[in-house]
């Protein structure tokens, strides 16, 4: 049978692993596609780099278009990145009727809608198991491996960069500026981190994940995101004196009022497995209704764990390439008549319980005011630390984690605390799961 012709676009790290991963393992792949698939045109920049890479084996061209306008490549690998001219790459491929098979979170998170609703029209499909999570296939599981299941949340370490930086904070005790210039230097971190950094990566992830696991619209300009520049080791150490461990959590969850769609650091109990995943690795939990908690571990990043999941795209892609195309496996799990349109609550309708750090005056009384704050506004306190003054000092932190209440009640409570004439600057909070 005639070979899969496959495109190219961009052969960075994850092109050339894809490259590279798909000539040494051609045999096994085509028995399990049932037929040959091959690399035949690389668009890229720097040609001579590309042309080195591949050994002079295939077509190197500088402009993207020639590859996505040519009539003999029947699958577009999109590997350039950002959102403006892979979108209008994808949306192209589209048209002239070939597959697309993307790593490109940031493009599915924003533009996921437009671009699935072109691919349904023309009948050709769209890949993105590489965009969440590099080379655990947790885009498959939760579109068909979990098909049972009604999905009732996902909590995920899904950056590899924050992750690694929190598990240094943790071993060293160090800060997270000196930490972050550490994770520069051995290349963990980009020269500019901000996407990691401040939760954007793992909110295009998130949203995949959700639009999935649920049945929405791809809605990332409704996650609420926050990053882990505030964090400080002093409240590593504390969370870790109180049996919990801090990591960059992508979590969303089906509730009655709502989806909640939201990355921010995050305790969890220390003898959680998710808890204990350290350095660059990622790992997602999933709770379905009828097979309770499952956990997929594995590299988010990297040239060959990525490219991994980009050839399975692949392999399915031609294993359904003659297929109805009302009969193939819907982009988003759900048929897309059938999606959903429950509302992505705001942070402020979102319920869970908080670790609070306040720096106070040493003297009495002010605990009693902090607890009665609390209690007015209808919060109880789980458990608490409360660290004793150096010698010499008159000044003291006291931790607190409390019960599930609203996100909007702990800010009017946090409110009321710093107006406090012995509570010193602001309240530290930081959100807490058990995941139970």
């Amino acid at each position: 049978m005639k070979s899969i012709k496959v495109g190219l676009l961009g052969i960075g790290t994850v092109g050339s692993g894809t490259f590279n991963v798909l000539k040494r393992n051609q045999e096994e792949i085509a028995r399990r596609a049932g037929r040959g698939i091959e690399i035949t045109m690389v668009a890229d920049l720097n040609t001579e780099r590309a042309t080195e890479l591949t050994n002079g084996q295939v077509k190197v061209v500088n402009d993207a278009n020639l590859v996505v306008d040519s009539p003999d490549i029947d699958i577009v690998i999109e590997l350039i990145g950002g959102y403006g001219l892979a979108k209008d790459l994808v949306l192209k491929a589209i048209a002239n009727g070939k597959h697309v098979v993307t790593a490109n979170k940031a493009l599915i998170a924003t533009h996921g809608n437009e671009i699935f609703k072109a691919a349904q029209e023309k009948g050709v499909m769209v890949a993105f198991e590489a965009a969440v999570a590099g080379g655990i296939p947790i885009i498959k599981a939760l579109r068909e491996g979990l098909t049972a299941n009604r999905i009732q949340w996902i909590a995920g370490i899904i950056n590899g960069t924050t992750n690694f930086i929190l598990s240094e904070m943790r071993d060293k005790g160090l800060d997270f500026d000196v930490v972050l210039k550490e994770a520069q230097r051995l290349g963990y971190a980009e020269a500019d981190p901000t996407f990691d950094i401040e939760g954007v990566d793992a909110a295009h992830k998130l949203t995949i994940m959700a639009s999935i696991a649920f049945g929405i619209p791809v809605q990332f300009d409704k996650a609420h995101v926050e990053g882990i520049t505030k964090l400080q080791a002093t409240d590593i150490r504390y969370a870790e004196q109180l049996g919990y461990r801090i990591k960059l959590l992508g979590i969303t969850r089906q509730t009655a009022k709502g989806i909640e769609l939201r990355v921010h650091p995050t305790l969890i109990p220390s003898g959680r497995l998710i808890a204990n995943v350290e350095g660059a690795m990622n790992a997602v939990m999933v709770r379905g209704d009828a097979v309770g908690e499952t956990l997929y571990y594995g590299k988010g990043a990297g040239s060959e764990p990525t490219a991994s999941a980009v050839i399975a795209d692949l392999v399915d892609i031609t294993r359904l390439a003659t297929a109805d195309p009302e009969h193939r496996v819907p982009y988003l799990a759900f048929q897309p008549h059938a999606m959903a349109d429950t509302p992505v609550l705001p942070i402020q309708d979102v319920t869970t319980s908080y670790y609070l750090r306040m720096h106070v005056a040493d003297k009495p009384g002010v605990l009693a005011d902090v607890t009665r704050i609390l209690a007015d506004s209808s919060i109880s306190i789980d458990a608490m630390l409360q660290k004793e003054p150096s010698e010499g000092e008159t000044q003291t932190d006291i931790i607190m984690l409390t019960h599930q209440t609203l996100e909007r009640n702990i800010e009017a409570a946090i409110a009321k605390i710093e107006a406090l004439p012995t509570v010193m600057g602001s309240v530290m909070k930081i959100r807490l799961e058990e995941l139970s």
